[in-house]
């Protein structure tokens, strides 16, 4: 059982007696919990006094968020700074087609006040980072990780660990999901299993190796289930074990892994000890000794406006229907890097895809075969978008 914050005091229209934490409204809402006997007025009242931060409102956070706020978490905050995309709609349940364009962080408040409204909410409209991190969980008793990048998972861990706050995190891709809960008593945390991130482009994103629209919905609503147990001390803990969850063969597995006494952050004796930057320990843009310049989104665009440079969008078939920059040439990765591009090497190039990775790998190969003016879209069609919403 964590430590959670003080109860909210009794409001007007409260029960008398053991449910005089309530209102009238709070124990109809609540009614099923209170008949749980495992839950009862005691544990309702353990959830009202306890304070989540979620990190995303995306594929995982809808759910975890909805599920959250329904079984009464007592104060919720959000880290969210995206906007609504026509491409969420098939799994980030908590927004519709009208919110298309709108903040994220406005809307899916919205909706989850309504749902319930006993709930206090934080919105925090702004990405995480080393400089606020530790800052803004240290405010909650524990922290459920929806992020969909490598970077922002270990500046979440980290930053827990530093804070001592308990994790509940998961990550999806395709028909697969995973979930743990790191930094709970003497489990490992996020590092023990995973010390260093993959080189950048080896693991693939959401939006270039695609997701059931479904899954997202399995795995945050399991998330927001361990934070509910976490908060009432119940069941089992997914501490020191990696869940798997496969739906193609509707199968769980698990499996034990147990704290490194090496980790660099919570080892016998960590070397690290503050924030650090996660976009270059990640691989996030460009490497350091890397070939190829970055160019921003406003950059780019005065570029594809003038029309002095070739656009050229490495995605695949679908992924360009979906989306897409007028006047780019459409070249997928797999057959640029084989048979590179139909243009002299003297041309100037702009190379982008979802994110900004598959692209950093295409510029690269055409830099090696001879083309000196090629620049890679920084943070891809995604920072695009956030550079130009409409």
């Amino acid at each position: 059982m964590i430590k959670i914050g003080g109860r909210a005091e009794t409001g007007k229209g409260s029960v008398p007696g053991k449910l005089d934490t309530f209102t009238e409204r709070e124990l109809a809402h609540y009614s099923r919990h209170l008949s749980l006997r495992e839950v009862g007025p005691e544990g309702q009242a353990r959830l009202k006094g306890a304070s989540v931060l979620l990190v995303g409102l995306g594929g995982l956070g809808s759910p975890l968020a909805m599920y959250l706020a329904a079984a009464g978490l007592g104060r919720i905050g959000i880290v969210e700074f995206d906007s609504v995309d026509a491409s969420n709609l098939h799994r980030q349940i908590l927004f519709g087609s009208s919110q298309v364009g709108m903040a994220k962080l406005a809307c899916g408040a919205e909706r989850l006040r309504d749902l319930n409204p006993h709930v206090d909410f934080d919105e925090h409209a702004c990405a995480l980072s080393r400089d606020n991190a530790r800052e803004i969980i240290s405010r909650y008793d524990l922290v459920a990780d929806g992020a969909d990048n490598f970077a922002t998972r270990y500046l979440v861990n980290d930053a827990c660990v530093l804070e001592n706050k308990p994790l509940v995190s998961a990550s999806i891709l395709a028909f697969e999901g995973q979930l743990s809960v790191y930094n709970h008593g003497d489990g490992p945390c996020y590092r023990c299993l995973f010390p260093i991130p993959p080189p950048p482009g080896m693991a693939p994103s959401c939006a270039e190796g695609g997701v059931l629209g479904v899954l997202p919905g399995v795995m945050g609503t399991l998330q927001a289930t361990e934070v509910i147990k976490l908060v009432l001390g119940l069941g089992e803990i997914a501490s020191g074990r990696l869940v798997h969850y496969d739906a193609l063969a509707l199968a769980f597995s698990s499996f034990n892994v147990q704290k490194d006494p090496r980790c660099a952050i919570c080892g016998h004796d960590p070397t690290i000890t503050e924030l650090v930057d996660y976009n270059a320990f990640c691989g996030v843009g460009a490497a350091p000794d890397s070939l190829v310049p970055q160019i921003s989104p406003v950059e780019a665009a005065e570029l594809l406006e003038s029309a002095d440079a070739v656009f050229i969008d490495v995605r695949d078939t679908h992924e360009r229907l979906a989306d897409s920059l007028p006047g780019s040439e459409h070249i997928p990765l797999n057959e640029l890097l084989a048979n590179g591009v139909p243009f002299h090497p003297s041309s100037s190039l702009v190379i982008f895809c979802a994110t900004g990775s598959r692209s950093l790998l295409a510029a690269e190969s055409l830099i090696k075969r001879g083309y000196a003016l090629v620049h890679n879209l920084d943070s891809g069609l995604s920072g695009w978008r956030r550079a130009f919403p409409s």
